[in-house]
């Protein structure tokens, strides 16, 4: 319900904008701008649903030969004990959870081509387990708002960008952003957890937490006493050489166990072509929606106020320039992206505005992209409240992103 009158309301409000525009600014260009962007977002929205093909198909395709080789079970007896207490309504060792875990540490290593066909696979999975095919479960939420909190370790896109940018040390933002993407996760973590009454105390899930965040530390503390070349080099190997062996590991248990592992990787890699058209139409919803609220100019309104806003309360108000960043994240990460390397064309690579910016920008994910990708795969239309959980993982990933930002660059 509030995704439908959330997406209803950015186009009156650019309507509205755009009318202003003409009637008292003679912006007699505001209403081609807007119709120009429906039609660019859309052909966006079909082109992405087109490149994601054969992404899907390649990993949906691994991923039959995994269930059928047996490794997905062990990932998810493996991780069992811990995502048994946060979705509880899915059976014990059910093989959704390996699904899950693959999907989380493909996005924890920011491999992010490998980690959508991994969460359209796991959200199917819990569907099948979905007593109402029209209505969100709490597993898909769940699932959901921790995909869209957007754990990552290694954010080396952020990275290479401030490199080709001429910053004099790229990999300065990687601590700060790893501490907001984990205060980001943690938020959308306990704020489903409310809403579904999990205990986040029991003794199961702070052994899980704790070894997660002692290993966090002990990457932060790594990465710190290397440099950045070595930084870059290291994590790009990693995570390719971590993907690969996973690939290599799914094929060989699977020949051990007398699979016909091309067979099965065809029968998986049939379902990709149908699960990428499906969200086309979900897609485009979202992008169009966002793309004329964004071209009215309300994206610009907003920031100015908020600056205006901090202005008169006496805050420090250099953060503010990239808020735009903040604002663009959760609906659009080319977009969010786009406004971070313009932070840092205006204001200098090594900047805090252009700081501030990346911290942002690699503190969330794109919740709207996520949710029309996510749920319209598998045809939920009643989100119930993971928007609002999103929203709120997102917001406490901006704040701890600007205020990571004060205390390691300002």
């Amino acid at each position: 319900m509030v995704l439908n009158y959330l997406w209803a309301a950015f186009f009156i409000i650019a309507f509205c904008i755009a009318l202003f525009k003409l009637i008292f600014f003679q912006d007699v260009e505001i209403f081609q701008k807007l119709v120009a962007s429906t039609f660019d977002n859309a052909k966006t929205g079909f082109e992405i649903s087109l490149g994601l093909t054969g992404v899907m198909t390649l990993w949906l395709g691994l991923m039959k030969v995994g269930e059928r080789g047996g490794i997905i079970a062990l990932f998810a007896k493996a991780v069992g004990p811990f995502f048994n207490r946060l979705f509880p309504e899915i059976p014990r060792n059910h093989p959704v959870f390996g699904s899950i875990l693959m999907n989380f540490s493909a996005n924890m290593l920011g491999l992010d081509n490998a980690a959508t066909p991994l969460g359209l696979k796991a959200m199917k999975e819990m569907q099948e387990l979905n007593p109402d095919k029209e209505t969100a479960s709490n597993a898909q939420i769940m699932f959901l708002v921790l995909n869209a909190s957007g754990l990552t370790i290694i954010p080396i896109s952020i990275m290479v960008f401030r490199a080709q940018m001429g910053a004099a040390d790229p990999s300065d933002i990687f601590i700060p952003i790893l501490l907001a993407t984990f205060f980001s996760t943690l938020a959308g973590l306990i704020s489903v957890a409310l809403y579904q009454r999990i205990n986040l105390l029991d003794k199961v899930v702070i052994g899980y937490l704790g070894t997660l965040i002692l290993l966090i530390a002990g990457l932060i503390y790594y990465f710190s006493t290397i440099s950045q070349e070595q930084i870059g080099v290291i994590s790009t190997v990693a995570s390719n050489v971590i993907l690969f062996t996973i690939i290599i590991s799914f094929i060989s248990l699977a020949l051990i166990r007398k699979v016909n592992v091309y067979e099965a990787f065809i029968e998986g890699a049939k379902e990709g072509f149908s699960v990428a058209i499906t969200i086309i139409p979900y897609l485009v919803a979202i992008l169009v929606a966002v793309g004329v609220f964004r071209v009215s100019g309300a994206l610009d309104i907003i920031v100015n106020g908020i600056g205006q806003f901090f202005a008169l309360l006496n805050v420090n108000t250099d953060f503010v320039p990239a808020l735009p960043v903040a604002f663009m994240k959760p609906l659009s990460g080319s977009g969010a992206r786009g406004l971070m390397v313009e932070a840092m064309k205006t204001y200098g690579a090594d900047s805090f505005v252009a700081r501030v910016a990346a911290t942002i920008q690699g503190s969330t994910e794109t919740t709207f992209y996520i949710l029309a990708v996510y749920f319209g795969s598998v045809g939920v239309r009643k989100t119930r409240y993971a928007l609002v959980c999103g929203l709120l993982a997102d917001l406490a990933g901006v704040i701890a992103a600007i205020t990571l930002a004060y205390l390691f660059f300002h």
